[in-house]
């Protein structure tokens, strides 16, 4: 059993990480820390509420310490966390810059502790169908993939009163399809970034297209806020043909209707969202089909967690995986004069 603690008690940890720590059977939830007694989320039954964060600290049973703050407290809070012997889980953005990951993870490994980010899209049902689809070989070598990561929400930006990394766009997605890319193809050869505020200079980061180069294939990761109709999820372009998933993995829509995954068909996607697989077979004919969609699973991080700690399996994040997002990240918002 892997007795854990979160600190913040906001729609990260209620919305993200509970749903899915609380119905693992071999995770118990103990703690959960915030400075303020005013969160608007209802309280989990059995689970101690506290705003001493030393009750955390200080409490021989708790395991694993889950960061669930504002980006700008992920580097104090794992550090004081891997101070006081403790494993830790960081939401992503893991870090503000690429030294601060570094510095966690010696610590951690001269600690002889656990640290991972929370990349929890990995495990996206979209992402794991692409994968599915690049393995059955019908679409020959992958020439080209485009991954679009679109919203039509123009108040984020048009409220924003200026730029910070923390608060951009490139930091707050980008790190999900960032670590996508990161973990089925590697590091690329090169990156070509676009990263811009398209309501103007002095405003928020609400636009990227980063392009990463390897040696036959290009993959390119594009996001806006200004989307009303969104652009394909996932394109893979093969030797042999093509492969279009047009909508997103489901857990998040259900999570938002509090649709939990205690529910079988949680996070499904119906036949309508499967994607359609075009390609010339061997022979030359010509098809063209559905593609039943993999089940998601934002749990499975938790699983691989308690594998690693508990059992000392290979952590399912490498932390080089990491900080090269980070190194990217830092890269691609460094483009902008705010």
């Amino acid at each position: 059993m892997l007795t854990i603690a979160y600190i913040g008690n906001g729609k990260s940890t209620n919305r993200y990480h509970l749903p899915f720590s609380l119905k693992n059977e071999k995770i118990r939830v103990k703690t959960i820390y915030s400075q303020e007694n005013n969160s608007v989320w209802m309280k989990v039954s059995g689970v101690n509420y506290v705003n001493d964060i030393n009750t955390i600290w200080n409490d021989e049973e708790i395991q694993l310490v889950v960061i669930c703050t504002p980006l700008e407290y992920h580097y104090e809070y794992a550090k004081l966390a891997l101070e006081n012997g403790k494993n830790v889980l960081v939401e992503k953005p893991f870090t503000q810059t690429s030294d601060q990951a570094k510095e966690l993870f010696a610590l951690a490994k001269e600690k002889n502790l656990f640290i991972q980010c929370y990349q929890n899209r990995r495990f996206d049902s979209d992402f794991l169908t692409v994968q599915k689809v690049m393995k059955s070989g019908v679409l020959g070598d992958i020439f080209e993939v485009e991954m679009h990561f679109d919203y039509f929400r123009p108040e984020v930006p048009m409220s924003a009163k200026g730029f910070s990394k923390e608060f951009s766009f490139l930091y707050g997605h980008g790190s999900h399809t960032i670590d996508q890319v990161l973990s089925l193809f590697g590091n690329p050869n090169r990156i070509t970034y676009d990263v811009r505020q398209l309501l103007g200079k002095g405003h928020m980061n609400d636009y990227f297209d980063l392009d990463f180069l390897y040696d036959s294939k290009k993959v390119s990761i594009k996001s806006s806020y200004f989307r009303l109709k969104e652009r394909p999820s996932f394109v893979l372009y093969g030797k042999k043909g093509v492969f279009v998933k047009q909508s997103k993995d489901r857990q998040e829509e259900h999570l938002k209707l509090f649709y939990m995954p205690s529910n079988k068909d949680f996070g499904i996607d119906l036949s309508e969202h499967y994607g359609v697989l075009t390609y010339i077979d061997d022979d030359g004919k010509y098809h063209e089909e559905k593609v039943t969609s993999e089940v998601g699973d934002y749990g499975r991080i938790y699983d691989g967690i308690v594998e690693s700690i508990i059992y000392g399996k290979e952590k399912i994040v490498k932390d080089e995986e990491t900080i090269r997002q980070i190194e990217i990240l830092e890269e691609g918002i460094n483009k902008i004069e705010d």
